[in-house]
């Protein structure tokens, strides 16, 4: 008696269908062949971490075993695919090499891949077409939620936890007193992972070694196996709340903004806050204003209408996707949500190309998810890549920020020759600006405008970038702020001509980097005796004469009792400034009020 030669592709072993119908007899007086390309490639897969790779050599095992049952021989035939080959099977060429090995066989190809089925059949070739079937429209998984229910939490030799309640108000409860144990949340995985594959609102996200993660309609769902975690964990989570833009009493000037503009806008919160929840909402304000509307995600789990098409990374990337979004034109795209500096990088060029563009961010304030800008992006690029932040707090606008770049003296600071760039951060409603950004010395600084607490935040912050400037001339410097832009620094006497430098140029140096006035003063009073000199003007400079016995002896100069430099005699007894500086502008005022004076 001929058996019948049944060749199973990948599709039908990830599947599970063969080993069931060899258990329930529906396949009798069989030999099934393997083409040891299918092994290779499940081998592959398995070896990569992915999940449909582990599932398939299980369904192997279970058909040899079903099969030494019922009478059914198993058999591997065919060669070892190349790599190339391996690399090539999303093109069809695995696919292609079992067909032959059905092909040379002369038996019937058994597939759930409706393309596989249909081009065997061109081909010539006996196929029998299995769809995926699909399965009870219920989960196991369900069965933990609650219409508060957040998230479920499920680990191996635990006791099953869920999130419930409001955003904002959200507790930790058991829900039950038995742990559960692997079998069980086995089936509850094989049951997501099929439903994944079979059903219209499912498909998997990511796939990596140890991990999964699924969207499957409403539910984002986790799964974490060894040795990626200690034990099987799977955490699933799902929107409690469809909320209404009109739920958030939205400022109508911002309403009308972004229905207007093309604006950048940053949604920042805590986890859990409702971040996502309000982005969506916005979403569906935004096709309410006729506007097109995209979104990144990693997983997709904005709930938003079907108006709204939802992009992940395109072959691992946002740069990718970006291209192509930026092809489609969107009025507005939501960034759900911003982690990496490459995604601070995309939204920042789409933002720039013109695109709105709604990022949502952890942050704990919403000065934290501005300050991660900082270093990815020029400062002043920020008001052009984000207009407003939103920072949501238990589900509710806490507080609205606006940004703008303008050229000022910054807060505190007073002289005129100080202005640089800054960033204000505005109160959106008050339009009061409540922070600044800005350059201070090789640093970007963001500094509340305000109390004297604050004050002193500043002063303490001038005092530790002068030091930083000053220990490598003396360890032991003393700082000592006077005012918002005027600081003493008392150091080693044997130092101080270093750190004024020739006619003044590392003191005047150190003033321009850091905008502050510096006073260098000696440590030790001196004990020094006044020695007179002769003014004289040559060019742009001009000289204070001394006795030529003085050649090469250090002298100190002050105006009254204010020190001003301590520069050692030149050839000739000459000690030479510049007229144009900032010393020789006080050495000139001082000679003019009679208050200069050398001493030695």
């Amino acid at each position: 008696m001929n058996q019948k030669l049944i060749v199973p592709d990948t599709s039908i072993l990830i599947q599970g269908k063969l080993s069931q119908m060899i258990r329930e007899g529906k396949l009798t007086d069989a030999k099934i062949i393997i083409p040891v390309m299918v092994l290779d490639e499940l081998q592959a897969q398995a070896s990569r971490g992915k999940e449909i790779g582990f599932e398939g050599l299980e369904e192997i095992k279970k058909i040899r075993d079903a099969g030494k049952e019922k009478g059914i021989a198993i058999s591997f035939t065919g060669r070892r695919p190349t790599m190339e080959e391996i690399n090539l099977a999303k093109k069809g060429r695995i696919d292609a090499l079992i067909r032959d090995v059905a092909s040379e066989k002369k038996a019937k190809l058994l597939t759930s891949d409706y393309v596989q089925a249909l081009v065997a059949e061109v081909e010539g070739i006996q196929v029998e077409y299995i769809p995926q079937p699909l399965k009870e429209s219920k989960l196991v998984l369900e069965d933990f939620f609650t219409p508060d229910t957040q998230s479920v939490h499920l680990k191996e030799g635990t006791i099953p936890l869920a999130k419930r309640g409001k955003p904002g108000e959200i507790k930790l409860v058991k829900l039950r007193d038995n742990p559960i144990e692997e079998d069980e949340l086995k089936k509850i995985i094989d049951q997501i992972v099929l439903k994944a594959r079979s059903s219209d609102d499912g498909f998997i996200e990511m796939s990596n070694y140890g991990s999964l993660i699924i969207q499957l309609g409403n539910y984002r769902i986790s799964i974490a196996r060894p040795p990626f975690s200690d034990a099987t964990e799977v955490t699933a989570v799902r929107p409690i709340a469809k909320v209404n833009i009109a739920d958030y009493k939205l400022h109508a000037e911002l309403e009308k903004m972004l229905a207007d503009q093309s604006v950048g806008v940053l949604i920042a919160g805590p986890p859990g806050s409702g971040k996502s929840t309000f982005a969506a909402s916005i979403a569906d304000m935004l096709v309410k204003s006729n506007k097109i509307v995209k979104t990144f995600e990693q997983p997709r789990d904005l709930q938003v209408g079907p108006e709204v098409t939802q992009y992940a990374p395109l072959d691992g990337s946002w740069e990718k996707t970006a291209e192509i979004l930026l092809l489609v034109r969107p009025d507005y795209t939501i960034f759900d949500e911003i982690r990496k500096t490459h995604d601070f990088r995309v939204f920042s060029d789409m933002r720039l190309a013109g695109v709105g563009m709604i990022g949502v961010m952890h942050a704990t304030d919403p000065i934290n998810s501005i300050q991660r800008f900082i270093g990815r992006v020029e400062l002043g690029v920020i008001p052009h890549v984000i207009d407003v932040v939103i920072f949501i707090k238990a589900g509710k606008i806490e507080k609205v920020y606006e940004l703008a770049l303008t050229v000022k003296v910054p807060h505190g600071m007073m002289e005129a020759d100080l202005a640089r760039p800054v960033v204000e951060i505005k109160d959106f409603e008050t339009k009061k600006a409540e922070y600044e950004i800005y350059s201070y010395g090789e640093e970007n600084v963001v500094i509340p405008i305000g109390d004297t607490k604050e004050k002193s935040a500043i002063k303490e912050l001038a005092k530790q970038t002068i030091f930083h400037e000053i220990k490598r001339f003396d360890h032991s410097a003393e700082i000592e702020v006077l005012s918002d832009n005027d600081i003493t620094v008392r150091v080693r006497n044997d130092v101080i001509p270093a750190i004024i430098g020739k006619g003044g140029s590392t003191v005047e140096s150190l003033e321009k980097k850091l905008g502050l006035h510096i006073n260098i003063e000696p440590k030790e009073k001196t004990l020094k005796h006044p020695v007179s000199f002769i003014y004289e003007e040559t060019g742009g400079r001009f000289n204070l004469l001394v006795d030529e016995e003085m050649t090469g002896e250090q002298v100190d100069i002050y105006s009254g009792e204010e020190f001003l430099l301590s520069p050692t005699v030149g050839k000739e007894g000459k000690i030479s400034i510049k007229k144009n500086s900032d010393l020789g502008t006080k050495i000139l005022q001082a000679l003019a009020s009679k208050r200069l004076k050398i001493v030695a």
